[in-house]
């Protein structure tokens, strides 16, 4: 029996005794836990952070898309109006909506009840 006494107080004292080694290596992942720890806190924060930002940029881009189409179908109204205007095909008709002067061929007509 004094055998198994000796085989296990020596596992004992194997167990309980650490090389130094081992504490560093202990040491080292325990500083990189709390180092990888403290850097995804600091990703969550700024991440958190930049959410209301990105909102009110996307609020932005919205009103500016209003305001493109907007700027849009005026751009579009004005080239009609100004392919209209300068049409030679259609001076005479712009003439006479431009204008209370009647071609020489043409004479007024007043309607009277």
């Amino acid at each position: 029996m004094s055998m198994s006494r000796q085989r296990r107080s020596s596992r004992r004292q194997t167990i309980t005794t650490t090389h130094p080694e081992h504490q560093w290596v202990a040491t080292e992942i325990t500083i990189k836990l709390v180092i990888n720890g403290i850097l995804s806190a600091v990703a969550l924060f700024s991440l958190f952070k930049l959410i209301p930002y990105q909102w009110s940029q996307q609020a932005q881009l919205k009103e500016i898309r209003v305001e493109i189409e907007e700027t849009e179908k005026r751009v579009s109204q004005l080239r009609n109006d100004f392919r209209h205007n300068f049409d030679p095909y259609k001076i005479d008709k712009v003439m006479e909506e431009q204008s209370p002067r009647l071609q020489p061929t043409q004479r007024r007509i007043f309607w009277l009840n």
